[in-house]
């Protein structure tokens, strides 16, 4: 009987044969090189797509996985979901067959390398949520096959690939390294930012143990424009954790000094504007409405909760989290002082909310601020809209069930001017900012959107 390397001269399975390995090794690199591999991908959203058409770029076959018919379905048909992911990219790779979406998990067994982009919330005590990463690598497991790549890209708490991956991996009696690899490589995607591609950003690739860095290694430069190894999983998931903690930190800083230079009677973006002319010791970051998106607003408290398990506090993450926290609170508290100097109360006005999406020019609503505004305004009796032309019909949101169904509204002259108080919360570039002001009665500026307005500027007031 053959080894589990597959090298027929080797019967010996209590000692497995270094040999077997480095076959098995060799044979997944042929694979690589020659860009036979298939590559598959779980989680087809936000991260999975753009790294699908990195593959695709450097002519590998990919399949894609989801539990979502409707994901599949449209993409079956050559229809894309996702803004900066034409549907004309999805119907030429289905029609030439180099990407194949599919719901059926137990076909995780025909890729050659198995790449994890799925959600990593929190729970509604603020723990790390793993389910979908549980689920993806139990789906993994039941069809396992000896030679197969698996990378977690989405983002956890260092040590999630090792203690909570691999055991159950090797649960099926396979051992990594042996009969198959498993690595780390964090997803760095900036949606909406046209510099930065999921090909044209570096990749950081830790191993759990040196062959399986070392293979995912050497996949990832065939698709990316730079793949960098480090030492192993922890430090690539903790590097990922730092850059967003980072993020969320200097925020939370440009958040205080809004509020700060806003009873000082100072614009706190044309200080940042100042200082950013220093070309050294300086980055600029600006504050807004609130943190969205799926990453600056969880990842910190990923590594809180795992500090905690050390027997660490984390305060500069934990004040950063609720300065963060507080900044829909302070924008509602400049609606009902802008509304109350023209004599109106919350209750009963009509509030348009500009922009949904949680950052500008890109259609995710995930953990966007705006739900949050929606919902405070709403308890205070305010007769709520929204408009978002990147995004139709306002989603439904576990953390805010009770916000109605509502559709985007045209902006129109006359729509803006029934309305008490236009509030942008997203500053897209597709906003004509001038007709906004010109046609509204009070606008409230959470993003500097209006700064190069001129004409009416004593409706706006900054937030």
């Amino acid at each position: 009987m053959p080894c589990r390397g597959g090298n027929p001269s080797c019967n010996n399975h209590s000692l497995f044969s270094k040999r077997c390995i480095i076959m098995l090794k060799n044979r997944f690199l042929d694979k690589i090189k020659d860009h036979s591999a298939v590559i598959g991908v779980i989680g087809l959203g936000y991260v999975g797509l753009p790294l699908i058409k990195a593959f695709i770029s450097a002519g590998f076959r990919v399949m894609g996985f989801d539990t979502s018919e409707e994901k599949v379905n449209s993409l079956l048909n050559g229809k894309s979901y996702i803004r900066h992911i034409p549907s004309e990219w999805i119907a030429e790779w289905t029609a030439t067959g180099r990407f194949k979406p599919t719901a059926d998990l137990e076909r995780l067994n025909e890729p050659d390398a198995i790449l994890i982009c799925v959600p990593t919330p929190l729970s509604a005590s603020r723990d790390p949520d793993l389910v979908y990463v549980e689920n993806s690598t139990r789906a993994i497991a039941r069809t396992l096959r000896r030679g197969q790549l698996i990378v977690l890209e989405s983002t956890t708490w260092p040590g999630t690939t090792r203690s909570v991956m691999l055991p159950l991996l090797e649960a099926t009696g396979m051992k990594v390294g042996q009969d198959f690899f498993l690595a780390f490589s964090p997803e760095r995607e900036d949606p909406g930012n046209p510099k930065f591609s999921a090909a044209g950003i570096p990749k950081l690739v830790g191993g759990i143990d040196r062959d399986s860095g070392d293979l995912a290694l050497m996949l990832y430069s065939q698709a990316v424009v730079e793949a960098i190894p480090v030492s192993s999983c922890e430090v690539a998931e903790a590097a990922k954790i730092v850059e967003n903690t980072y993020r969320a930190v200097n925020i939370a800083l440009v958040n205080e000094l809004k509020v700060i230079f806003d009873r000082m009677g100072i614009d706190v973006w044309e200080v940042i504007d100042a200082a950013r002319t220093k070309p050294f010791g300086f980055q600029a970051f600006y504050p807004g409405p609130g943190l969205g998106g799926h990453c600056i607003p969880i990842d910190p408290f990923y590594l809180s909760w795992v500090a905690r398990k050390h027997g660490v506090a984390t305060q500069f993450i934990e004040l950063a989290g609720q300065i963060n926290t507080r900044m829909p609170e302070y924008v509602i508290q400049h609606v009902l002082e802008g509304l109350n100097e023209q004599k109106k109360p919350v209750k009963g006005s009509r509030i348009c909310v500009l922009g949904i999406a949680y950052k500008k020019d890109v259609d995710d609503p995930r953990e966007s601020p705006a739900f949050e505004l929606i919902s405070r305004l709403i308890e205070l009796g305010a007769k709520v809209s929204y408009n978002d032309p990147l995004i139709a019909s306002l989603p439904k949101m576990r953390s805010w069930p009770h916000i109605p169904p509502m559709k985007s509204q045209k902006l129109t002259d006359s729509f803006l001017a029934r309305q008490d108080c236009v509030l942008i919360a997203t500053d897209h570039t597709a906003y004509d900012y001038d007709e906004i002001v010109n046609n509204s009665a009070l606008v409230i500026d959470t993003r500097n959107a209006t700064k190069n307005v001129r004409r009416h500027r004593d409706r706006i007031r900054k937030a």
